[in-house]
């Protein structure tokens, strides 16, 4: 790889590198100090589990940052846990693009969760294809649960931006936590003409049914620091964020057109982690009714 980024150099000079999947910092390393002879900026995509506080704590972009120096293999951190592995070696990349290019040639983007057409990790799907079922959905916690996902065309958007505006430093993005988690529900209901109705399930008895957060109910997490990340510095730099519904109605408009990815089914196989097996689901529902709570 080394060698055919060298080469690259030298069709340069680039007006910038844009590193959407950098995972370890000794390889971002080598890959920013090449661009750095040939490209005026690099924008490096990371994410908002640098933070050590992410998910318990509210976030701001002067949050600390995990720990993880710029030249660390792909082992560190492996005693941490996987997801703080994930957000350690991101910081350690973040720190070698900024070492390697300079702080004012460098965008660092940290994104939270990030949903729209083409989704390979299928979150939205799975709530999409389950709710296009119709019947009584297990719904997670409160319908007032505010959420801040954001559109991939709306990170790609501010990319540019920095870009363009040669925008230096890091920046959280975040949608404002105007939406909810019953928006979210109540839009793939009308984006897939569903006659779906909704049982709210309080988040403690679901804890208590050892459902996986996050995963087997997707973008359900009771941690309060998931969707309280302050965006503010991205807004003020240009950010937009279009409505969740329309993110939710492009997103199935895409499932059902022929614009889907190499896999054939549209999404990677972590979709596979994603989502809630029927015969569970009617059985935590049955339970549920049993308790005689509504």
């Amino acid at each position: 790889m080394g060698g055919d980024l060298a080469r690259l150099t030298e069709h340069g000079p680039w007006d910038a590198v844009v590193d959407t999947s950098g995972f370890v910092p000794r390889v971002v390393r080598a890959s920013a100090r090449l661009a750095a002879t040939a490209a005026q900026h690099y924008l490096f995509v990371s994410t908002v589990n640098v933070y050590q506080g992410w998910p318990v704590r509210p976030l701001s972009d002067s949050s600390a940052v995990l720990e993880c120096p710029p030249d660390a293999d792909a082992s560190y951190g492996a005693d941490l846990g996987e997801a703080t592995q994930y957000g350690a070696l991101k910081a350690g990349c973040e720190r070698a693009v900024i070492a390697s290019m300079g702080a004012g040639r460098a965008t660092v983007l940290r994104p939270g969760v990030i949903l729209g057409p083409r989704e390979y990790v299928g979150r939205l799907p799975w709530w999409l294809r389950r709710v296009a079922q119709g019947g009584t959905v297990l719904a997670p916690g409160s319908p007032a649960r505010r959420i801040q996902p954001i559109d991939v065309r709306d990170v790609a958007a501010f990319a540019l931006r920095a870009i363009e505006e040669r925008l230096s430093g890091s920046f959280n993005l975040t949608s404002p936590p105007d939406a909810t988690f019953g928006q979210l529900l109540e839009s793939c209901k009308a984006a897939t003409g569903s006659d779906a109705t909704f049982a709210w399930v309080p988040d403690g008895w679901l804890v208590e049914q050892g459902v996986r957060q996050w995963t087997e109910l997707p973008l359900w997490r009771t941690h309060p620091g998931v969707w309280a990340v302050d965006s503010n510095r991205a807004r003020q730099a240009g950010l937009t964020c279009r409505p969740l519904a329309d993110t939710v109605h492009d997103t199935w408009r895409w499932m059902g057109s022929d614009d889907r990815l190499p896999s054939g089914d549209g999404e990677s196989s972590r979709a596979a982690d994603h989502g809630m097996n029927p015969s569970r689901e009617t059985e935590l529902l049955r339970k549920w009714v049993d308790l005689g709570v509504r």
